[in-house]
């Protein structure tokens, strides 16, 4: 409850405004008409599809992402080999802005939905990535070799013994990556796209509507908020479970 103190508070300054005038509509229109564009698209059904657009994609460039980030961790966390090799390229594409991207995929993948899938996933992996390589580096040592002790070697150790000790890293990695994605959305929705959360913000913008505009913000935020809060529930539980 106390989490909702602050939002209320900026929710009523937002509306003072429409009273004291500080901002004009156009530069920040009152509450009610964000509420009434909402309604509008929402009686349109243009609204949920946007919403589902966003999400879907978000999704399945987070899991895939995910997926890579924890897979090239491991490896290069784990191979003294292959993080000589390995880190110093992945550190520099991990140095590339995101819309650096966008002419290449538009190239390479077209407009389709493989092309913004691929650049949230590209954000997605970079987060998971980091945090499991360095964590694993940290594992303490004195585990391994009660592991090795037990009989324990390669694929047995590694989920025995070396990814329960960094599940609270993990998580830390794939809240940061999820966040990453709905970032790396409005990049990936500039690609020729015409439904999403990050088409909306982008159109409304070209047509000045401010009021559509905080919509989308408001949506990306709300919707951000919630997948990351689905994934701190999954973090308890595997906090839980494994250490």
């Amino acid at each position: 409850m106390l989490g909702l103190i602050v939002p209320l508070l900026v929710l009523g300054a937002w509306q003072s405004n429409a009273v004291i005038g500080v901002f004009s509509p156009v530069q920040l229109p009152p509450p009610a008409a964000v509420l009434a564009a909402g309604a509008e698209l929402a009686a349109r059904g243009e609204l949920w599809l946007h919403i589902i657009i966003s999400t879907q994609r978000v999704l399945i460039g987070f899991a895939i992402g995910s997926v890579l980030g924890l897979a090239v961790g491991a490896l290069l966390g784990l191979s003294r080999l292959a993080d000589a090799l390995l880190t110093p390229v992945v550190g520099a594409l991990r140095a590339v802005p995101s819309l650096a991207w966008v002419p290449l995929l538009i190239l390479w993948m077209k407009i389709g939905e493989d092309s913004k899938v691929t650049l949230i996933l590209i954000g997605a992996f970079f987060p998971v990535f980091t945090t499991v390589f360095v964590a694993l580096r940290h594992v303490d040592r004195d585990l391994v070799e009660a592991g090795r002790a037990f009989g324990l070697r390669g694929m047995q150790l590694l989920t025995t013994v070396q990814l329960p000790a960094v599940v609270p890293a993990i998580f830390s990695g794939l809240r940061l990556a999820l966040a990453q994605a709905w970032l790396f959305l409005v990049a990936a929705e500039l690609i020729a796209s015409s439904l999403g959360l990050g088409f909306l913000l982008i159109d409304s913008s070209n047509n000045g509507r401010t009021d559509r505009i905080f919509l989308a913000i408001i949506l990306l935020a709300v919707i951000g908020k919630a997948t990351d809060a689905l994934l701190g529930l999954a973090e308890q539980w595997a906090v839980r479970r494994w250490t």
